[in-house]
C-alpha cells in the first residue's frame, strides 16, 4: 500500500509524463499515448509507468521507441519537476492492455 507522499509524487509524475508524451506524439499523426498508472517505489528511486497506446497494433513499436528515448524523457521530466523532487526516479515503461482485454470480453459476451 502506497503512502501519502508516494501517492502525491505518483500523481505529479503521471501528470508531467502525460504532458511530455502529448508533446512528443503531436508530430506523429494517428498515435496517442496515455499514462494510465504510475507507481513509485518506497525509496522514490523507481517509477513504474503503464502506458495505453492507440492504435494498439503499433504498441510494441512505440514502446521500444520510448525505451530508446528513456534518457531524454527522464531529462525532460527532471526539468519539469526539479523544484519538487531532489532525484528524478528511474523510469520503467509497460504497456497497459486493459482496454484490449475489455474489448475482447465484450466481443465474447455479444456472441
Amino acid at each position: 500500500m502506497q503512502e501519502t507522499r508516494q501517492n502525491k509524487i505518483s500523481r505529479l509524475l503521471q501528470k508531467e509524463l502525460s504532458l511530455i508524451f502529448q508533446e512528443q506524439t503531436r508530430a506523429m499523426h494517428g498515435v496517442m499515448v496515455s499514462v494510465t498508472q504510475v507507481r513509485i517505489s518506497p525509496d522514490l528511486s523507481i517509477c513504474t509507468t503503464h502506458l495505453s497506446i492507440f492504435p494498439s497494433e503499433r504498441g510494441q513499436e512505440i514502446l521500444s521507441n520510448i525505451e530508446q528515448n528513456n534518457k531524454s524523457i527522464r531529462y525532460a521530466l527532471g526539468q519539469r519537476v526539479r523544484n519538487q523532487l531532489r532525484i528524478v526516479p528511474e523510469l520503467r515503461f509497460f504497456i497497459d492492455d486493459s482496454l484490449d482485454y475489455i474489448e475482447k470480453i465484450d466481443s465474447l459476451l455479444k456472441k
